[in-house]
């Protein structure tokens, strides 16, 4: 049987009595980190034994481990964070025993996701995970495209060595919409910095550290279909009227509470 198992985000009583129960009794358990996941077991007094899966390795251990499944081994897999098949090693191994019959259960825990949309304060009735932000300009570019046209919230990781330059990118595509920076979740320095991107980036200390969990609020909250048309009508006539669109699309955002970007953009 393979048991995907969730692991801490941060704090490391942030596990379920069901995980820790599920390592204690594993014939093996594949972690990222061997060190990191000893760190765990340690803390919660569990010896196993531990064997390395990780991204650089993922398909010559897949195909190791896939015979001790079918033979019958209880086998555990851990990412150093969360949950494995999310954004780290593990999707692989779970197709390959499920192709082949083998029973497979996941042990849900923490998730950085999760937390992250709560601690944002943002409305995020639905939501789109964007994994890690791209590191090309152009890819970046192309995302904050996708991102102006996405009304909903999103979540995203990022590098403390990039987090800024990230929002300074998206800023002119995201506009007023409300972010928020979730660094070290659930653990002693935990901290949020809400507001716009181009807020954030100017107030985040530097240089920044810990994990980042990035937060896009949704666009136009509670505006309806029929307040974005008004509002959209109202920008034209400015506009037509001689006012600068980026002018008359402030005006309207701010009476209005509608993106001053969706404004500007509708309007072209």
């Amino acid at each position: 049987m393979l048991s995907v198992c969730a692991t801490p985000i941060g704090n490391l009583d942030d596990v379920t009595l069901r995980v820790l129960e599920e390592l204690r009794h594993a014939d093996v358990v594949l972690c990222e980190d061997t060190r990191r996941t000893r760190i765990l077991l340690d803390r919660h007094g569990i010896r196993a034994q531990l064997l390395s899966y990780h991204r650089h390795n993922e398909a010559a251990r897949t195909e190791e481990i896939l015979p001790r499944l079918e033979a019958g081994e209880r086998i555990a897999l851990v990412s150093d964070a969360g949950l494995p098949g999310v954004n780290d090693p593990g999707a692989r191994l779970i197709a390959a025993a499920l192709e082949a019959d083998v029973p497979v259960t996941v042990l849900p825990g923490a998730s950085a996701v999760e937390t992250a949309l709560v601690a944002s304060g943002l409305r995020a009735e639905r939501y789109q995970f964007l994994g890690y932000l791209p590191r090309r300009a152009a890819a970046l570019d192309s995302l904050a495209d996708e991102l102006a046209r996405w009304p909903h919230a999103a979540v995203a990781f990022e590098s403390p060595q990039r987090v800024v330059a990230s929002l300074r990118a998206l800023a002119p595509s995201l506009g007023d919409r409300q972010v928020a920076v979730c660094r070290e979740l659930t653990k002693r320095f935990e901290e949020v910095v809400r507001g716009t991107a181009a807020d954030v980036a100017a107030r985040l200390r530097q240089p920044v550290r810990g994990e980042i969990t990035l937060v896009i609020g949704p666009d136009d909250t509670g505006a309806s279909s029929t307040d974005k048309a008004a509002a959209a009508s109202a920008v034209a006539e400015l506009v037509a009227a001689g006012v600068a669109r980026r002018a008359a699309a402030d005006l309207v955002s701010r009476l209005s509470g509608i993106s001053r970007n969706t404004l500007y953009r509708g309007s072209l």
